[in-house]
């Protein structure tokens, strides 16, 4: 555990020198928590005010509206969600290979692979709802199952969003190549997907324990619940901020991690990034060389 946990905090430290660099990457992930708040308020202001609606997701009396609906916000969702990271993992690779990523340059990478995220969007959210499907009509240990498989989807699409605004392919042929560079490079057991979590994860838990403190001690003193919501208002921001930097950091690694598998180097601009380093956020079945 201490070992994993030391690897991460590096790989925190190798992505967060690349942030230095470019502290406007922190806009991307900033503009798709924005888009994904204002998509929930679409999708949530109808659902409240039409009683019709409500009752398509009405547990085992749900009618396909209902599904039609939850797939159209599972779309919508997946599309922000990868558009974004492309206009964040475009601007890195910019910086990586020795270029000025600028925000428009960023989002110039992104809209010219538009037509390819929105149908990975649609790949993803289909595998996403059956998923979730299967999910709700398992048992336990079919849970456990499912839980299973959507980790392995994750592993193999770990790449995917590099894939697709650095080659020019689609989708489908993107999530091949994705697998191939994870087998090729690195083995099919993935640890860091977990690495830079494992670190925020904590730090999260460290945070709640820290405000909950905070708020007890705040109610104590003040004998009033209202008192507390300030602090609970900073614990708030200050949980936006962790996600924020942690998906900023998450799609800088995954542009050095693809550039390394393709060039077989990071680049002088991601020199934090060394080859041990990147290659220790796997736990190899088979490790073979580039």
């Amino acid at each position: 555990m201490s070992n994993r946990l030391q690897n991460s905090w590096e790989l925190v430290k190798a992505s967060a020198k690349i942030l230095e660099q470019d502290k406007g990457l922190l806009v991307f992930p900033l503009l798709s928590v924005l888009a994904s708040v204002l998509l929930t308020v679409s999708f949530a202001v109808p659902f409240f005010v039409s009683d019709s609606l409500r009752a398509a997701f009405d547990g085992e009396n749900a009618t396909w509206l209902g599904a039609g609906v939850s797939f159209a916000f599972y779309l919508c969702q997946y599309f922000i969600i990868f558009f974004a990271n492309a206009a964040l993992v475009g601007a890195t690779l910019i910086r990586l290979r020795g270029g000025t990523p600028t925000f428009s340059a960023g989002l110039a990478v992104a809209s010219r692979h538009i037509g390819a995220l929105f149908v990975y969007s649609l790949i993803s959210a289909t595998v996403g709802m059956v998923l979730r499907s299967l999910a709700e009509r398992a048992g336990f240990i079919g849970r456990i199952i499912v839980s299973l498989i959507g980790a392995a989807w994750s592993i193999a699409t770990f790449l995917v969003v590099p894939v697709l605004v650095s080659e020019e392919l689609g989708p489908v042929d993107a999530i091949s190549r994705s697998m191939a560079l994870l087998k090729k490079s690195w083995g099919e057991q993935v640890v860091a997907g977990a690495g830079i979590g494992l670190v925020f994860n904590w730090l999260l838990l460290l945070s709640v324990l820290l405000f909950a403190g905070g708020i007890w001690l705040t109610a104590g003193v003040f004998n009033s619940p209202i008192a507390t919501l300030p602090v609970v208002g900073l614990l708030l921001m200050w949980v936006l901020g962790l996600s924020l930097l942690r998906a900023t950091l998450s799609g800088i690694f995954a542009a050095a991690l693809y550039r390394f598998a393709t060039e077989g180097t990071v680049g002088e601009a991601g020199s934090a990034f060394k080859p041990e380093l990147i290659q220790s956020a796997f736990s190899p079945t088979v490790r073979t060389k580039l």
